[in-house]
């Protein structure tokens, strides 16, 4: 949810010539990096989990949960006591629907057509009948979002995931990802339409719609990160299960991913954590 503008966007804004270069090449330098990834030599994976560097992970991991403990968790709380559900939900529709543009660009890279078709749909009718989005009257209509990102753009393409890893502040993720995650802040044409303050009000809004989630999930997120005996063995696992069945749903359900050596099937035991002693 971003800056609420005082004109309705447009539903795909036009880029320059420039940006758009950008906007082209970028993606594309950042997918040979991650196809020039080498698993190190000697590594073989283990229950379908690629993490060779998990030494480092585990300290970006600390580091995470220091700052979800210190700043993330609090403010969260802080946030959901400030405003009603009613404006939270505002918040979070907010800023769905300026990460609408994205989306459609994901869909039409991936050759989803008809999500395209959706996803426009609904950043055209949430941002006029909407109030700029403020209100999900697409949802209401029955025409529900078709998320993605180009993480999956990336796997649709046939790109692996790649090592695991913990990137600081966003939390797992794997290459794949997050180079996908890198991208994603070039492909939204919102962002080259608007000029910086507005930008700027456009991420703020994001932010809020980071700790509103934070606090929405809070239990949930609570429970790994302070209640478990290992919370990185436990969140990697989560992460990486989820995922892998996300894209799974979108066409690739027998997912083999090409990093994993000798790996057995990791949807044994969806709650066996392969590194409890």
């Amino acid at each position: 949810m971003r800056y609420l503008v005082s004109q309705t966007p447009t539903i795909m804004p036009a880029l320059s010539l420039r940006n758009f270069g950008k906007a082209v090449v970028i993606p594309f330098l950042l997918v040979a990096t991650l196809s020039a990834c080498a698993t190190p030599e000697g590594y073989v994976a283990r229950d379908g989990i690629n993490d060779p560097f998990e030494e480092r992970n585990r300290k970006v991991h600390a580091f995470n949960k220091s700052i979800d403990q210190a700043i993330l968790r609090p403010a969260s709380r802080g946030y959901n006591k400030v405003l009603p559900p009613e404006m939270r939900m505002m918040v979070n529709n907010f800023s769905d629907n300026l990460s609408g543009p994205g989306l459609v660009v994901n869909n039409l890279l991936q050759g989803n057509f008809k999500g395209a078709i959706t996803n426009t749909y609904r950043f055209a009718l949430n941002s006029t009948l909407g109030f700029a989005g403020l209100v999900d009257v697409a949802e209401m209509a029955g025409v529900s979002e078709v998320d993605t990102d180009f993480g999956e753009t990336l796997h649709v393409w046939g790109v692996g995931e790649g090592h695991y890893v913990e990137t600081p502040f966003r939390g797992p993720s794997t290459e794949r990802d997050t180079v996908g995650m890198v991208v994603d802040f070039f492909t939204n044409p919102l962002s080259y339409a608007m000029s910086g303050t507005t930008n700027e009000y456009r991420q703020g809004v994001r932010v809020l719609d980071i700790v509103g989630d934070r606090g929405r999930f809070g239990d949930t997120i609570d429970s790994v990160l302070y209640d478990s005996a290992d919370s990185y063995a436990q969140s990697r696992l989560i992460y990486l299960q989820s995922r892998r069945f996300a894209l799974g749903r979108s066409g690739d359900a027998t997912y083999d991913d090409p990093y994993a050596i000798g790996t057995t099937d990791p949807y044994d035991d969806p709650y066996e954590d392969p590194y409890a002693e």
